[in-house]
């Protein structure tokens, strides 16, 4: 079964996400579990934990079903040792958050150099964070996200992720989110059906697509190879559907966190209900 989705608001509460997922006919969804323009935020209430997980219970959501995303002030490659700290302690604070709400999943993206250090040295860093903050907290799988590659940030190839999960300590507690737009504009085709299945394939033999715990379903306001991320909603961008179709007819990814990010929140719905009808019988 195909489990599809949108990144839904936390306005009001992150108690309240289960039921705005269910209201737009979600069977997944992404939330943040803290404010993600910010540093610091108020623990989560015993009342708000409470009612979060009645809430996943009343509409019938797994665990594994809701992939939460962490703050984009995160960095756990900075070349700067007193920030890449800061970042780390930031990511164990989202993790834990997570782990209290019952969830088993953080999507973090990857780091970004600076033009401080090389990529490969950024590589190690980020390893050596994930390694420190599944030591610190149990139970929850740091999701990696491939990047679009703007700037300085890392993870926009698959030898990238490939490297930083070579070591990772335990391979268990990492996983990885395949964005659509970003492999895009990273230089991945997906415009048709051969180049989904080479993408897939060179993930596959990088990684492999077991790894993938989730993907975020986006079509792309800029051009292939850009290294541009700006998302746009499905068919109305360079990428098209064929990768959607591809994708919902892929078994590999049955039984997966499937997200919109697309830019056009109104059209979620409907893009929930092009995504189902794509599905086989």
């Amino acid at each position: 079964m195909k489990r599809i989705g949108a990144h839904v608001s936390a306005a009001g509460g992150v108690a309240q996400t289960p039921a705005t997922a269910h209201a737009i006919g979600a069977t997944a969804f992404a939330l943040f579990v803290k404010n993600q323009r910010q540093w610091q935020a108020p623990p989560l209430s015993s009342d708000q934990i409470a009612q979060f997980r009645d809430a996943m219970q009343q509409y019938n959501y797994r665990p594994q079903d809701i992939l939460p995303h962490d703050s984009y002030l995160i960095n756990l490659g900075h070349p700067e040792e007193d920030l890449r700290r800061k970042s780390l302690q930031a990511l164990i604070d989202e993790m834990e958050r997570c782990r209290s709400l019952g969830l088993s999943m953080i999507n973090t993206h990857p780091g970004s150099h600076l033009n401080k250090t090389d990529p490969s040295h950024c590589l190690q860093l980020i390893a050596d964070s994930i390694n420190q903050a599944v030591a610190a907290v149990d139970d929850v799988i740091i999701v990696l996200e491939n990047c679009a590659g703007q700037g300085t940030n890392v993870g926009y190839r698959f030898e990238q992720l490939a490297e930083i999960f070579s070591q990772v300590k335990d391979p268990s507690r990492v996983g990885f989110c395949l964005d659509t737009c970003h492999a895009f504009a990273a230089g991945y085709d997906l415009t048709t059906e051969q180049g989904y299945d080479q993408t897939m394939a060179e993930f596959d033999r990088l990684i492999g697509l077991q790894h993938i715990r989730g993907v975020h379903l986006n079509d792309s306001k800029a051009a292939f190879g850009s290294r541009v991320d700006r998302h746009h909603n499905l068919g109305q961008g360079h990428i098209g559907l064929t990768p959607f179709r591809c994708m919902m007819s892929d078994s590999r990814f049955n039984e997966r966190p499937l997200i919109l990010e697309t830019v056009d929140h109104n059209l979620w719905p409907e893009e929930i209900r092009l995504l189902l009808s794509f599905c086989p019988d």
